[in-house]
């Protein structure tokens, strides 16, 4: 029997490029929290953004698919796995091709590249493959992924530009907008609510109710928001600050704006809830940078 192959198109739409730009804006924040030239560093930046992105993500996502193909055959029949679209074993292949790709990649990084994709590629394992499958759990499986996708590029920015260890700034507002992104990664699962439930995995829409699910979210991206202010204005960078809280109000008004009883209605909630999401991006740059790295902490040479 001959061996079939999918399409070109297919094997992109496995590897869904609308999720790529969260690590890549994580990234680059870290690299412009670095305090270092962007000008200087051009080619490194442009690999580690391959690898946060279409590499890293692109991975986690063939993966996720491989080993949700039976509960995306309830959620989303016409998924490339589920549809037929990607025979045999073509996603699981991918998912390990690209982890070999992306390993291969990350030793263009440095030590500190190389070390934070060796990371994000195990949670990302971890948290779709057996034994682990972390995301049964939607606390600990949010926070594997959000780690995966926001506090490991930023991380991996920061530290490739100067070699080291990043700043305790940096690793603190790293720290916080992973925390945040772990409510996004809530937002994502009420698309997926029937499915869950009907196989047993424990995402918080599926344990807690829309209603419940969708308001702790709304507060985990709040609360490390209103912790990044306050780190803005104890290191005397007001209209940083000022910037991030007119950004985070806007949130708080698409949140607030958004009656209890569309919670219950999966897609169009979590569709309305990323849209106040959507403003973290400016503020995530804003923060970036404004903290104080290394190189902006060194004192002037005489």
């Amino acid at each position: 029997m001959a061996l079939r192959i999918p399409a070109l198109k297919t094997c992109l739409e496995l590897l869904k490029p609308v999720t790529w730009f969260a690590p890549i804006w994580a990234f680059f924040c870290g690299v412009v929290s670095s305090g270092q030239s962007l000008t200087a560093h051009v080619p490194i930046i442009l690999a580690g953004l391959l690898l946060a992105g279409p590499m890293v993500c692109g991975t986690s996502q063939a993966v996720n698919d491989w080993f949700d193909r039976h509960v995306d055959a309830i959620n989303e029949p016409n998924r490339p796995i589920p549809s037929g679209r990607m025979p045999g074993h073509w996603g699981l292949y991918i998912g390990i091709i690209w982890t070999a790709l992306s390993l291969l990649l990350a030793t263009r990084l440095g030590i500190w590249g190389f070390a934070a994709a060796v990371v994000a590629l195990a949670l990302a394992w971890a948290y779709s493959a057996p034994p682990l499958r972390l995301k049964q759990n939607g606390w600990g499986g949010n926070a594997a992924v959000a780690i995966c996708y926001e506090g490991v590029p930023w991380f991996t920015g920061a530290a490739i530009m100067t070699n080291a260890l990043p700043s305790p700034h940096i690793l603190l507002i790293a720290l916080l907008y992973s925390i945040g992104a772990h409510g996004i990664m809530t937002l994502n699962d009420f698309k997926s609510i029937d499915g869950d439930r009907a196989i047993g995995i424990k995402s918080l829409p599926a344990m807690l109710g829309a209603d419940r699910a969708g308001r702790l979210a709304c507060w985990v991206m709040i609360l490390p928001q209103i912790a990044v202010i306050g780190a803005m204005f104890g290191w005397h960078h007001r209209y940083t600050a000022l910037a991030i809280i007119l950004l985070l109000g806007v949130q708080m008004i698409l949140m607030l704006s958004l009656p209890t009883a569309r919670w219950n209605r999966p897609a169009r909630a979590s569709r309305s809830a990323r849209q106040g999401a959507g403003t973290r991006a400016p503020a995530r740059y804003s923060a970036a940078s404004s903290t104080p790295s290394r190189s902006r902490c060194r004192p002037p040479t005489s």
